[in-house]
């Protein structure tokens, strides 16, 4: 086999790109369909917060210009999928948001409970700045007076 390969007139990488984040459209299909997160599965997803498509609030925009993370978790509702985008409601700093998030804007999508990992290809002029973790509200502990006894709120909005 000669080391001087010609360059593919099929472009296998965007179409195996594409089939990658057809997985994350399937399981968060999934997801819709049953109303819920099953087990311990929570999913961290990373986008490009200026992709063509991406709807998300301004000051969102404005926090995290490149790239941002979600996490899909305790506190999520409203979710829709379609075959090419996912809809969901969070709370960033308890103020509602609703995200509007093509699948072709899916830089990364991690469900640390069975540590599975997808990462798509990013141009290489394009590369995100780093960015703060997952922004979205997690559950708000509180304690008990006079005990060792910590209360979670795990309730999913509907």
């Amino acid at each position: 086999m000669s080391e001087d390969l010609p360059d593919s007139l099929i472009p296998y990488d965007e179409i195996v790109q594409e089939a990658l984040r057809a997985v994350v459209g399937r399981v968060l299909g999934e997801v819709q369909q049953s109303g819920g997160l099953p087990g311990v599965h929570h999913f961290y997803i990373t986008f490009k917060t200026q992709a063509p498509g991406v709807t998300i609030p301004k000051h969102l925009v404005d926090r995290f210009p490149d790239e941002m993370t979600i996490v899909l978790q305790n506190k999520y509702w409203d979710l829709k999928v379609s075959d090419r985008h996912f809809e969901v409601s969070l709370t960033f700093n308890q103020i509602a948001a609703n995200l509007y998030i093509p699948f072709s804007a899916i830089t990364a999508f991690v469900d640390p409970a069975v540590n599975f990992a997808l990462q798509f290809q990013v141009a290489a002029d394009a590369l995100p700045e780093p960015h703060d973790a997952a922004e979205n509200d997690a559950p708000q502990v509180v304690a008990e007076d006079g005990s060792n006894v910590v209360t979670v709120d795990f309730g999913k909005k509907k």
